[in-house]
C-alpha cells in the first residue's frame, strides 16, 4: 500500500495522511475503501473538495504509475463529488497539482474539485 518515498512523515503531506487514517477530523462528504473526500480547510471556491487515496502516493504522478486503479478511483470519486456538491450543470473543475513548482503544498497525492463559480483560464 503507497509508496515508501522518501519524505519525512512530519510537515506537507501529513495532514491528508492523518486525513486518510481516520486520525485527524475533517468535514468528510465522500468515502469508500480506497478514498476519501472532504471540504478544503482553505477553499478557493465554493464547492473546494479534496479527493485523497487513503494509500500514501506522493503526487498524482507517482499515483498513476504505481496504481492506475486507483488513480481511476480518485478520478471516479472526483465525479461523484461534483454530482453530489451539484456543480456539474455549471461547470467544474478538477486539479491535480504535481511538484511545488505546479503549486503542490501537500504531498499526498489529491484531486482538487472546484465548482461553484466562474472558474478563468489560465488558472494563475
Amino acid at each position: 500500500m503507497g509508496v515508501e518515498d522518501g519524505l519525512p512523515r512530519t510537515g506537507a503531506g501529513v495532514e491528508d495522511d492523518a486525513v486518510a487514517a481516520g486520525d485527524v477530523p475533517a468535514t468528510i462528504v465522500r468515502e469508500t475503501d480506497t478514498t476519501v473526500a472532504f471540504r478544503d480547510i482553505n477553499p478557493q471556491a465554493p464547492t473546494h473538495v479534496l479527493v485523497i487515496p487513503r494509500a500514501h502516493y506522493p503526487d498524482a504522478a507517482a499515483l498513476a504509475a504505481a496504481a492506475p486503479e486507483l488513480a481511476a478511483d480518485v478520478l471516479r470519486e472526483a465525479g461523484e463529488v461534483a454530482a453530489d456538491e451539484k456543480v456539474v450543470a455549471g461547470g467544474y473543475r478538477i486539479v491535480f497539482n504535481t511538484g511545488s513548482g505546479a503549486g503542490q503544498t501537500v504531498f499526498h497525492a489529491h484531486a482538487h474539485v472546484l465548482g461553484g463559480r466562474g472558474l478563468q483560464w489560465p488558472p494563475g
